[in-house]
Parts: structure tokens; sequence; C-alpha cells
């Protein structure tokens, strides 16, 4: 009875894609709206799902997917099968944007991505090219992960030694304990180390001091909290991070064949991707438009909802 109560335009669904390497063979969508397909794709550690209040003003000319990518979300219990996950989810991407395409009977259709879902896209258009998609709307993510001789954009920027030191350091405390899989059963120096790398991740992502007081608030744990916490992706992130300082993740390549029109979207005060680096990556598309919200972080919807909802929708009517 609820439910029905609830306008259409803003009643989600959840549809599932079959996606290759699958145990249960399918990923779960969350769908809403009425309207153009449009896909968009979430950040490490996101749920899916934190995007609809950004979408609900959108809903009656949109219908926007939203995949959980493998380990996170409604698809956290679904594992990963190879140990690049980039290539994975791109391969579970394509098979989505291929369902989306079939259902609304369309050649291509919008993409918008943020963070590792941009990177996502990039080894998507390195893998499956850009026949499928119309336009792209890529958000604060570089080209590459790692600092090179030629490049410096990379994760981190200048602290990127700095910060990969204590994630490979936390990687190898954890080594005894693979085996493990629940977080509970770890030892309590390795689960606070582990939630306090992960709230200093999440602290330099963001530079409103609202946000950094939100990500304070929603990620401390008391010694006794923390006795209870049952943290189901530690594995699932730690097997990410794990790939991240191990494989190359170079798409600078991929940038001359997207042809497509791009807005590159830019926090201004990003700590993961030096802007400069960033207005380097719109220079190398051959058909890219580039905003910047001055004083957002890294992470654009949480430092500048406003400003976000604004470049999305203005991406979608295409001004």
């Amino acid at each position: 009875m609820i439910t029905a109560l609830v306008p259409k335009p803003y009643r989600t669904a959840t549809h599932y894609v079959t996606v290759p390497n699958c145990d249960n063979g399918t990923l779960p969508v969350t769908v809403i709206g009425l309207g153009q397909p449009v896909l968009l794709l979430h950040a490490y550690g996101m749920d899916t799902r934190e995007f609809l209040p950004f979408l609900l003003p959108l809903t009656t000319k949109y219908q926007f997917y939203l995949p959980h990518f493998r380990g996170f979300g409604l698809a956290k219990s679904i594992p990963l099968t190879q140990f690049d996950f980039l290539g994975q989810y791109a391969e579970d991407i394509n098979a989505v944007i291929e369902q989306i395409c079939s259902w609304r009977d369309r050649d291509s259709i919008a993409v918008a991505a943020i963070s590792m879902g941009a990177q996502v896209m990039w080894a998507y258009f390195e893998r499956y090219g850009i026949e499928k998609v119309s336009r792209y709307l890529n958000i604060d993510q570089n080209l590459a992960i790692h600092n090179q001789h030629d490049w410096q954009g990379g994760l981190f920027g200048t602290r990127q030694t700095e910060v990969f030191d204590i994630f490979q350091e936390l990687l190898d405390a954890g080594l005894e304990y693979e085996h493990v899989d629940s977080f509970n059963h770890l030892p309590h120096t390795l689960k606070r180390r582990t939630t306090d790398t992960e709230r200093m991740f999440s602290l330099l992502s963001a530079s409103q001091p609202r946000s950094q007081a939100f990500i304070h608030l929603m990620t401390h744990k008391t010694d006794n909290q923390l006795v209870f916490y049952n943290h189901e992706t530690w594995k699932h992130k730690m097997h990410c991070l794990q790939a991240y300082l191990a494989l190359p993740y170079d798409f600078r390549h991929v940038a001359e064949t997207l042809t497509i029109p791009v807005v590159n979207l830019i926090g201004g005060r990003s700590q993961l991707y030096d802007p400069k680096w960033q207005s380097r990556v719109t220079q190398m598309l051959p058909n890219a438009t580039e905003v910047i919200l001055p004083k957002s972080g890294h992470a654009v919807p949480l430092d500048a909802p406003v400003g976000f909802y604004k470049v999305l929708k203005g991406f979608l009517e295409n001004k």
C-alpha cells in the first residue's frame, strides 16, 4: 500500500543483469525514473543508492541505472574472480550496458561515473570502445594511478609514496589472517589499523569541514564498538587495494580514442587527484569540456552537492 502511494518516477526497482564469471550469474542494478536511460557508476566503498537524493528531481525525464559493483551495496556477497578488479568490473559494466541498450532499444546511452567507477570506465573504453556510450561525465578521476617520470597526476599526487606505504603496511599486517573470513575474528590491533586507514582515506577525499565532520561521525568506532563491528566489505576492499598497488592501471593511451562528448568534472581542492593534472586529461580528450568546482574535494557529491547536481543536470541536458 505504501509503495502504491509513491509516484512512479520516484519508485526504485532492482533489476538483475547476467554477467560473466559470476556464481549466481547476475549483478543487481537499482533502477529509478522514467525517460531517457542513464548509467551512473559509484565510487570505491560507496553504495550506489547514495546517488538517489540527487536523482529524484530528474526522474521524470531520465531513467537511471545504478549497478552495484561486486563487493559493495547489494552486490557485497558477489566475489571477484580476477585479481584485476577494474578489468572484471569493466566486463560486468559491458554486460550491463548491452542489457540496457537491449531493454530500451537503444544503440548507446549516456554514462556518468565517479572516482573508481570512472576508472572502471577508462578500462571499459580500452576493452570495448565508445560505440555504446553516447556521452560521458568523468567525475574527479585521472587516467593513471601511479606516478611516473612523465606523469605526476597519480593517486594522492606528491603524497603517493607516503600513503601507498601506509596501505602496503596494512596489507602486510593482514597476510597471516588471509584465511580469516570474519572481521570480528581479527586481532583488535589489526581491526583498529584497518578502520583508521579507511578513515584517513575518507578524510583525504573531502575538503569541506562539514564533510569531514560527517566522516568522523560515521567512521569513528570506540574500542567497545570495534569488538562487535561486522565489517562485511573488509576482504573485498583489501583485494582492491592490493590490485591498485600492484597493477599499472594506466589508460592514457585511451584518451585520444574518446571522440564522444566528455565533461570532465574536477574538484578544485581534490587531494586524491591533483586538479592541474586532471586538467591535462581534459586537454588530452578530443571532445571535452571542463567544469571545476573550486571548493570541492574528491568526494564531489558530499563536498558540493548543489554544484554536483547542477553539473549532472547540465550534462544530461547537453548544456
